[in-house]
C-alpha cells in the first residue's frame, strides 16, 4: 500500500459511521442452557432490540425472533434471563416491551409468568430457579420519571398461574431500598442477596444477607453476614457445595475475594492491590465464578483484567490468552463462557476450557480493516496536586496515510460515564472511526473511576466537577507538553456523567478546549437532584457533591447552566427524548442560556432513544456530526466521503430527529 502524506484529520478511512453503528453490537448476559452457551445481543439495526442468542452446531441462532430480552430495573437494567437447571431450551426471561417475566420452551410460544402491570410499570430481573418457582427481583414504578418506586424479592410459579392471578405471586422479602435478586443455595434451603439504602450507592456500602427457606417456601428473618455503610460487597454466590458464600468486598481497600461460612466467619482468599470486581451498575453482574472442584474463576487487575483460577491452595494461576477485558461470565462448573476483548481483538463470546486453557470463539463482532485500528497504551500523568491520573492513549493509525513533517495531530479527550465506572483499553470501532482519520483519542480514567482501589474511587467524593475536570486538564496539558498534540487542537467529548465533565470543562477551562461533543448530559445539579432523575441515582449527588440542601450553593456553583457566559468552544449536544436518567430538560436548560451567545452550537434530538443510544441510524448520525465539528474547530477538512459535509445538507436523515443550528 502506498502511504500518502496527508494533514491529520483528513485521512481517508474505510471505517464509516454506518459500519461503526452496526459493527458495535454488544454481546451481554452470557449463560449456560444445558451444554449450550446463550447470550443476549444488542441489535442496532433492529431498533436496539436485545436478541437472545444460542450457540448451536451450525453457529449462533436467534432463539426468540422479535422478542426484546432485557429489563429496565434501576433504569440501567439487569440479568434478564436464566435457563431451568439441566435444560437446553427451557428459559425464563424478561420482556422489555411489557416488563413481564415469561417462560419459553422450545416448540411453544412464550407464556407470561407474572401479571400485567396495568397502570404501573413492573420489571423483573436476576432470576434463580427453585423447585417449581422462579425467585427474582421485582421493581414497581409508579411514575414516568421513575422516581416513585418499590422493590421486592418475589417467587413466581413456573406453571404461569400468576399471570392472571396476582395473588399467586409470593413476596419473599423487601429488606432495603435496593436489592439484587436472591441467590438460591444448591440445596434450596437458603438464599442470599445484596441490599443497600438511600443515600448510599452500591459502591459506597452494601449488606450481604442470608435467610433460611422454610418447607413452604417462605423466608425466615434475614441475617446480615457481611458489609456495612463503609464496605461495598459487589457480588456474592454460593460455593459449588453450598457450604459457604464467595463474596467480593472492598474491606481491604480493593474488591478482593472472601469466603463467608455458615458461622459468619469471613476469610480473605486472595488479598491483592487489584480489583476482582467492579461497580454494581446493573443487577446481577458477576466477576467471580465458583467451580465444581472448589476453585474459583476470577478476573483481576487494575487498568485491565486477567482471567485466572484461584485454587483451594490459595494460588492464583492465570489462563494465558490475548484478552485484557472480560464481561458477563458464566460457568457450567468446569468451563467458562464469557464476553472478552483486548487491544488487538474485537469483542467476542468465548468458551474456555479451564483445564487446558483452550479458547473457542462462539461469536465475533463482525468487522474488517483491522489494520486501521489504533493500539491503545496505558499512560499515567501527575497533576498539580501530585495525584496520579490514568488514561488510555490511542494515537492516529492508518496504513495509507502519515502526517506532514512538523504537524502534530488533533486530539479528543474522551470522558467515560458513571462517573463511578471506567472505560476499557481494547480494540474500539468507535475510537477507530476517529484515529483512522488522523484524530488521536485519549481516554481519561479520572479519579472516581473504578479499577484502582477504593481510595482512587473516592477521590471524587464531594468533588464532582472539580477533580474530574482537573484530571482531564492534567492529561490534555501533558499531551501538549510531551509534543503529542498542540494547544489549539484539543476537543473533549463525553456522555451522561462524562457529558457533565465535558460541559464543566468548557466553563472551568475555557482556553484549553476548542470543541465539545456532549451526549445526554447532567448540566444542572439542582434540577437533576430535585426534579430530574430516577430513583437509583436520586441520592447519588450526596456522595459526589455533598448532602442536600446543606451544600446547595455548591450544587448551583458547579453547574454549567449557570456559567454559560464562560463557554467559548463550539459544542454539540445529543439527546434522547425518552431519557429518564438525564431528561431533555437538562440539555434544554443549557440551550436557553446559549440563546443569545455567539458561540456556535448544535442540538440533535432522537425520539425513541433513552439513556445510551441503541439505534444504528442514531449512532451513525452522531458520529458524522462529531467529525464535522472537529474539522471546523480543530483546523482540518475531513476527507470527502459519506461522513463529511455540512450539517445543514442532511436535514432528513432517518433517526437524526430535531436539529437546530444556532
Amino acid at each position: 500500500m502506498n502511504v500518502s502524506t496527508t494533514p491529520y484529520g483528513a485521512w481517508l478511512s474505510p471505517i464509516d459511521a454506518d459500519s461503526v453503528a452496526v459493527g458495535e453490537a454488544l454481546m451481554e448476559w452470557v449463560g449456560f442452557a444445558g451444554p449450550e452457551v446463550w447470550w443476549t445481543e444488542v441489535r442496532p439495526e433492529d431498533g436496539g432490540r436485545n436478541a437472545l442468542m444460542r450457540h448451536t452446531a451450525s453457529g449462533p441462532v436467534d432463539a426468540l425472533p422479535g422478542w426484546d430480552v432485557r429489563t429496565r430495573v434501576i433504569e440501567y437494567g439487569g440479568r434478564p434471563w436464566t435457563a431451568l437447571p439441566g435444560s437446553t431450551a427451557d428459559i425464563v426471561f424478561s420482556s422489555y416491551a411489557d416488563g413481564r417475566a415469561y417462560r419459553w420452551r422450545e416448540g411453544a410460544e412464550p407464556v407470561p409468568l407474572s401479571p400485567a402491570g396495568g397502570d404501573v410499570s413492573v420489571r423483573h430481573a436476576d432470576f434463580s430457579v427453585r423447585g417449581d418457582e422462579v425467585f427474582c427481583l421485582r421493581e414497581t414504578v409508579f411514575d414516568a420519571a421513575a422516581t416513585k418506586v418499590n422493590r421486592h424479592l418475589v417467587a413466581l410459579p413456573l406453571d404461569g398461574s400468576a399471570a392472571d392471578d396476582p395473588g399467586r405471586v409470593r413476596v419473599l422479602a423487601a429488606s432495603h431500598d435496593f436489592m439484587t435478586g436472591p441467590r438460591v443455595s444448591p440445596a434450596g434451603d437458603r438464599v442470599a442477596w445484596l441490599g443497600w439504602d438511600h443515600p448510599a450507592m452500591p459502591w459506597d456500602g452494601t449488606e450481604l444477607l442470608v435467610a433460611e427457606v422454610s418447607a413452604d417456601g417462605t423466608l425466615g428473618a434475614p441475617a446480615v453476614v457481611l458489609g456495612g455503610p463503609a464496605e461495598s460487597v459487589t457480588q456474592a454466590d454460593w460455593t459449588h457445595d453450598g457450604r459457604s458464600l464467595l463474596a467480593l468486598t472492598d474491606r481491604t481497600g480493593w474488591w478482593n475475594l472472601h469466603r463467608v461460612d455458615t458461622a459468619g466467619t469471613v476469610t480473605a482468599l486472595c488479598e491483592r492491590d487489584e480489583e476482582f470486581g467492579e461497580a454494581l451498575w446493573r443487577i446481577g453482574l458477576r466477576w467471580a465464578l465458583p467451580l465444581a472442584d472448589s476453585s474459583t474463576a476470577v478476573f483481576h487487575g487494575t487498568s485491565g483484567r486477567t482471567l485466572g483460577v484461584l485454587g483451594t491452595d490459595g494460588v492464583l494461576r492465570d489462563v494465558a490468552g490475548p484478552y485484557t477485558e472480560w464481561f458477563y461470565p458464566a460457568t457450567d462448573g468446569t468451563r467458562v463462557a464469557v464476553v472478552a476483548a483486548g487491544p488487538h481483538h474485537r469483542r467476542a463470546v468465548l468458551l474456555i476450557d479451564l483445564a487446558t486453557g483452550a479458547h473457542e470463539v462462539l461469536r465475533q463482532v463482525a468487522g474488517t480493516h483491522d489494520e486501521y485500528f489504533s493500539v491503545p497504551v496505558h499512560r499515567t500523568d501527575i497533576g498539580p496536586d501530585g495525584a496520579a491520573v490514568h488514561s488510555h492513549l490511542y494515537p492516529p493509525a492508518n496504513p495509507g496515510h502519515t502526517g506532514p513533517d512538523g504537524e502534530l495531530p488533533p486530539y479528543v479527550v474522551f470522558v467515560h460515564g458513571g462517573p463511578t465506572s471506567r472505560s476499557h483499553r481494547v480494540r474500539n470501532t468507535e475510537i477507530a472511526y476517529f484515529t483512522s482519520r488522523g484524530i488521536g483519542v485519549v481516554d481519561v480514567q479520572y479519579r472516581g473511576s473504578t479499577g484502582f482501589g477504593r481510595v482512587y474511587r473516592e477521590g471524587l467524593r464531594e468533588n464532582w466537577g472539580l477533580v474530574d475536570v482537573a484530571d482531564c486538564a492534567t492529561v490534555a496539558r501533558a499531551l501538549v507538553a510531551d509534543r503529542v498534540t498542540t494547544a489549539d487542537r484539543i476537543a473533549i467529548r463525553g456522555g451522561s456523567a462524562g457529558g457533565w465533565t465535558a460541559a464543566v470543562s468548557l466553563t472551568s477551562e475555557p482556553e484549553l478546549y476548542r470543541a465539545a461533543a456532549i451526549y445526554y448530559p447532567v448540566l444542572d445539579l439542582e434540577g437533576w437532584r430535585t426534579r430530574g432523575t430516577h430513583d437509583f441515582e436520586s441520592r447519588y449527588l450526596d456522595g459526589l457533591v455533598g448532602p442536600w440542601p446543606q451544600r446547595r450553593a455548591d450544587y448551583r456553583d458547579r453547574s454549567p447552566v449557570h456559567h454559560v457566559e464562560r463557554i467559548t468552544a463550539e459544542l454539540l449536544l445529543f439527546q434522547g427524548l425518552d431519557d429518564t436518567v438525564c431528561p431533555p430538560a437538562q440539555a434544554e436548560a443549557l440551550l436557553a442560556g446559549l440563546a443569545d451567545s455567539a458561540v456556535p452550537h448544535e442540538y440533535l434530538t432522537f425520539p425513541g432513544e433513552g439513556h445510551g443510544f441503541r439505534r444504528a441510524a442514531t449512532i451513525a448520525a452522531c458520529l458524522r456530526a462529531e467529525l464535522r465539528l472537529y474539522g471546523r474547530a480543530l483546523g482540518f477538512t475531513p476527507a470527502a466521503s459519506t461522513d463529511a459535509g455540512p450539517a445543514r445538507s442532511r436535514p432528513g436523515c432517518p433517526g437524526e430527529g430535531t436539529k437546530r443550528w444556532l
